[in-house]
């Protein structure tokens, strides 16, 4: 299928590795010319160079810290002549709400919940001015079912969730869609991270990732590529009537 993406400019957050690197190679391999926005320049350059040698597009690397508000203000002037925003950059760490306190959710939230704003509005505008533009939110399945021990990062996404509808309710009679995808457990490094230390609260072992999946989870966790898959389809003309929606790409129980 031809999603009719070739020579779009595509700028992704948390561009460096799991969902973000899959997004980059995904959107490479539609002909998309990519802008990937991460913390860690090496593994950023890394990434750009096999992207670019397997697909021959062009592959600018920004290593900014979106907490930072030099680095989010500079990120905000790369939107200027985006096609297509990806949001994706988070790090939210599990716990019951006795467990984070408020500096250690006002540092979560900056990455998560304030880059995405300030990116969205920075891309918002300038693809109102030119009657065109996609921005799509990787948010999280726990928005649809928080948990105790992931309280910090459930409400993150219900906000984000929210937000995204918001924006895309009003965005497409200026020819923008706004969307967002809600990924399950996800096979990356941080989500693993998270998984164990799920299992370390239920259970007293991290190594029992397997019994949260039974006991917790409906959904095993899938791999970040069909996650990008997602993104990428929506983010084209082929999804084009779709705006101010949110897909969950998994279940969880109830």
């Amino acid at each position: 299928m031809d999603l009719k993406l070739a020579g779009k400019t595509v700028m992704i957050t948390g561009g460096s590795k799991g969902i973000g690197a899959s997004c980059a190679w995904s959107f490479a391999a539609e002909g998309c010319g990519l802008k990937l926005v991460a913390r860690n320049g090496d593994t950023l350059q890394a990434l750009a160079r096999q992207i670019e040698a397997a697909h021959r597009v062009k592959v600018d690397t920004h290593a900014l810290d979106l907490r930072a508000p030099a680095d989010l203000a500079r990120a905000a002037t790369l939107c200027s002549d985006l096609d297509i925003l990806v949001n994706n950059a988070g790090d939210i760490p599990a716990g019951s709400l006795d467990r984070l306190d408020d500096p250690a959710w006002r540092h979560a939230w900056e990455l998560k919940v304030f880059s995405y704003i300030s990116l969205s509005r920075a891309a918002f505008v300038a693809m109102r001015d030119r009657g065109q533009g996609v921005i799509t939110n990787v948010i999280g399945m726990a928005a649809e079912r928080p948990t105790f021990e992931y309280i910090c990062g459930a409400s993150a996404n219900a906000g984000l969730a929210a937000f995204t509808k918001a924006l895309g309710q009003g965005s497409l009679k200026h020819g923008v869609r706004v969307m967002g995808v809600h990924p399950p457990s996800t096979r990356t490094e941080r989500i693993d991270t998270i998984q164990r230390g799920l299992a370390k609260q239920h259970y007293g072992d991290e190594s029992r990732v397997d019994d949260l999946f039974r006991d917790k989870l409906a959904t095993p966790a899938i791999d970040p590529e069909q996650v990008a898959d997602a993104v990428v389809y929506l983010s084209s003309p082929r999804a084009s009537q779709l705006t101010g929606i949110v897909m969950n790409l998994g279940m969880v129980n109830g």
